[in-house]
């Protein structure tokens, strides 16, 4: 929703000057023709004008409210002490346009409640949520978000529509503050209000497909900390959910995603057969969507289970055809990862020479990416691997790398250093 603005006539009427170089400006000039009241408004802080305006205009609980709020920032500032960035801001209280839309949206929220026109205060309260949705305001839009919630709780006359957007918010709220747990209470809630309703947003989005993709996306967080906890059953049980969520929303890319973490989650617990037909779900999707990087992620993975099955033949058969998609799509970084795995599997084989090229291949294609992080990877680990295992090495491969590598003295002579090593060592191992 588009954020709304508020001018105040009242305060417009009041002449209030922000800043006290502008009060006293105004103050030399005009100070003879001002009644006592109107001078002691000029000179108070433009925070006690706005105080002042809520009593003489009888919103005492907007009053008290507004006053509770720069307490609680001042209250959080302090906690958060020098150098945070917190710290840094300008207190709530020295921010006159912030103000001015607090006196508005708390005092038409205050008018509403008084006549018990709810839907009227909700209005309110969630456009004060909307100002102040910039990251360092966020606190200030979380409590608005739950008094949006204790409103909606009092809306009788709208099937609970604002009771379930007003779930969504707190859902947003507790994602954000990383309880997981207390975030799905409030998206199952949300969740259950929409169901059968043709409820939109603002932007068209209707509420129960809206409803889902925030199911989905809070089940795999739980679901993925509980992996990097082991508890494999338990994130089972959530990314099960998680899919049925997607297949709801009609999301296939959602679909494919959990596919392929209920891949993983089965192939931890040990499942593998479970494991493949799900990364072969994982990878069909992947293959409608023309998703290539995806398709790389599920041929590798379908090729971890596969080994460790002992099946190595079919594994090098699914990582020899994502290759041959790699190369025609030109998908640089997957062709790396896809060669690395390949000359891993030949190295730890007993095939030095096979390895050797596909490190070859996987520098090649790093080489081409330009990414020297990733090719100092490659060349130290893993061709050194197969080069120095096996009792007949390739010298030509050494002698290619060095080729390749970028033109800087440091590392060509470093470089020439290693490939006189290896050419001694291979000459060593001739004679054997």
């Amino acid at each position: 929703m588009e954020e709304m603005r508020c001018t105040s006539p009242s305060l417009a009427r009041m002449h209030l000057i922000k800043g006290k170089n502008a009060i006293d400006r105004y103050l030399a000039v005009h100070i003879k023709g001002l009644s006592k009241q109107e001078a002691a408004a000029y000179r108070n802080s433009y925070k006690k004008n706005i105080c002042l305006d809520m009593l003489q205009q009888g919103y005492h609980k907007s009053f008290a409210e507004l006053f509770t709020l720069i307490e609680q920032w001042n209250a959080l500032r302090e906690a958060s002490g020098p150098g945070s960035a917190i710290w840094l801001e300008k207190s709530l209280e020295e921010q006159p346009d912030k103000l001015d839309q607090l006196h508005c949206f708390l005092t038409r929220a205050e008018a509403a409640q008084q006549s018990e026109n709810y839907e009227e205060v909700y209005s309110n309260q969630l456009n004060l949520a909307y100002c102040f949705n910039k990251l360092e305001d966020r606190w200030l839009r979380n409590y608005f978000y739950e008094q949006c919630y204790k409103t909606a709780q009092l809306i009788k006359i709208d099937g609970g529509k604002k009771e379930a957007e007003a779930h969504s918010n707190m859902g947003l709220v507790y994602e954000e503050q990383g309880h997981f747990l207390k975030a799905v209470e409030h998206y199952e809630a949300f969740y259950n209000l929409t169901v059968g309703r043709t409820w939109k947003d603002d932007t068209g989005r209707n509420f129960n497909s809206l409803a889902c993709e925030h199911l989905w996306r809070i089940y795999t967080l739980l679901a993925d900390k509980m992996l990097a906890n082991k508890e494999h059953q338990e994130a089972i049980r959530i990314l099960t959910k998680a899919l049925k969520m997607a297949e709801e929303a009609e999301n296939m890319k959602m679909e494919g995603e959990t596919a392929f973490c209920l891949g993983i989650a089965y192939f931890s617990a040990g499942e593998l057969q479970k494991a493949t037909l799900k990364l072969n779900t994982y990878l069909n999707i992947s293959k409608q969507l023309e998703d290539y990087v995806g398709l790389g992620r599920a041929y590798q993975t379908v090729a971890r289970v596969l080994l460790s099955q002992g099946k190595k033949g079919e594994a090098i058969r699914y990582l020899e055809m994502f290759m041959d998609i790699a190369k025609k799509v030109q998908l640089s970084q997957s062709l790396v990862d896809a060669c690395i795995f390949l000359g891993n599997i030949y190295n730890e084989s007993g095939n030095y020479n096979k390895a050797c090229e596909y490190f070859s291949q996987a520098f090649e294609a790093a080489n081409a990416l330009s990414d020297l992080a990733l090719m100092n990877e490659i060349k130290i680990p893993s061709i050194s691997s197969a080069c120095w295992t096996g009792k007949k090495i390739e010298v030509t491969c050494s002698m290619t790398l060095l080729l390749w590598m970028p033109n800087k003295k440091k590392t060509l002579k470093i470089w020439l250093a290693t490939f006189q090593l290896l050419k001694k060592l291979s000459d060593l191992l001739k004679s054997f």
